[in-house]
């Protein structure tokens, strides 16, 4: 079944107090239009996508998108920007999400498009933590029980001609939420659980850089055996033997892809890529890699630097690390300063000290996107 997003980046982001629109404005050398773009982009159950703007941010957001979205001119009001898309989107679900929530997950999407396929909407929601008044004139006059309220995100997914029909219906009606609509028009919305990192960005303190640093460590360890490549952190090893293994069996990017799963609580290699797929069989690891950090980033974060020591009594390693050092950068988005690699022998001591194998420790270090 097809399934298209809308992004609605239309307004003009006047609370944020921005000479420009608030999506447009880079933080950490990043805008917020990308950000969410590449969470729907990245998400394999999302077939097209489609994002509003006002005219006079067409051509930058279109800049950004290239040819893997369509761009849609907004209207005044939110109601009209997606009455507007409505009218390009061609799968029988979509999504409509706000450009503002740049930190959802793809997990999250997957639960709103399940949600509509058994039972018609999916309306991301998370409860509400603080106790709630009602005030008038600077003072309490009652209580509302926080139990029976929700705080409404997005993304909101419907069946498209649902959605579509409601908004017909609207008029010229205004709305802020595309649940309101389909209430009015269609039936009771679906609620499933949101994300409490599915932030909306308001005010200019919102979009200050706040960094949250993640750390994990990660360890492999590979059989030397005869008739194999040596292959470390991407790079073939000249050697009389190489490491045994269901993939290419790169012991040091293993170790790397196991730090780095760690630091956010992602189980392992072995989870992700498991031995018994043959799919696997002969992999190339740093094409596993780039899957890893595409996982990483679907969450929120990047990686800032990563460490490892190779535990091998053969071959030396010594003149290979800058290559091995330069590829792993290359493949992580780093800089090669962040990239920290030794080796050591175990002075003939243990599995590694008598040439029976190659170990690996790795840590890493994430940061937020």
């Amino acid at each position: 079944m097809k399934t298209s997003v809308i992004i609605t980046c239309a307004g003009k982001g006047e609370r944020a107090g921005f000479n420009k629109n608030k999506l447009l404005v880079k933080v950490d050398g990043v805008t917020t239009v990308e950000r969410v773009f590449k969470v729907f982009k990245n998400c394999d159950k999302i077939d097209q996508i489609i994002l509003t703007a006002h005219k006079n941010d067409y051509d930058e957001i279109k800049n950004i998108v290239g040819d893997s979205a369509e761009v849609v001119i907004g209207g005044e009001t939110r109601t009209d920007s997606v009455k507007n898309a409505l009218q390009k989107v061609t799968g029988e679900i979509v999504l409509i999400h706000d450009g503002a929530r740049p930190y959802l997950s793809i997990d999250l999407i997957y639960k709103c498009i399940e949600s509509v396929k058994n039972f018609g909407s999916g309306i991301a929601c998370i409860n509400c933590k603080d106790s709630v008044c009602k005030t008038k004139d600077g003072t309490i006059i009652d209580y509302v029980d926080r139990n029976t309220l929700s705080l409404i995100q997005t993304p909101q997914a419907f069946y498209t001609k649902d959605i579509a029909h409601a908004y017909e219906l609207a008029s010229e009606e205004i709305f802020t939420d595309d649940s309101q609509v389909y209430k009015k028009y269609i039936g009771e919305p679906k609620v499933v659980d949101g994300e409490q990192s599915n932030v909306k960005l308001t005010f200019k303190e919102d979009f200050i850089s706040t960094k949250d640093i993640r750390y994990g460590v990660g360890f492999d360890c590979h059989q030397l055996v005869e008739n194999r490549k040596l292959i470390l952190g991407g790079i073939e090893i000249p050697h009389d033997k190489g490491l045994l293994g269901h993939s290419d069996a790169d012991v040091l990017t293993h170790a790397i892809m196991d730090a780095i799963l760690s630091s956010l609580s992602l189980r392992d290699i072995g989870y992700h890529f498991p031995p018994t797929d043959e799919k696997y069989k002969d992999a190339n690891s740093m094409k596993l890699l780039d899957h890893v950090l595409d996982l990483i980033y679907n969450n929120g974060y990047k990686v800032k630097t990563v460490s490892a020591v190779i535990m091998a009594e053969k071959p030396k390693l010594l003149k290979h690390i800058p290559a091995i050092t330069k590829n792993l950068a290359n493949a992580l988005n780093v800089k090669e300063k962040d990239v920290g690699i030794t080796a050591t022998t175990l002075e003939g001591l243990g599995f590694v000290g008598r040439e029976e194998g190659i170990c690996v420790h790795a840590n890493a270090i994430l940061e937020n996107v």
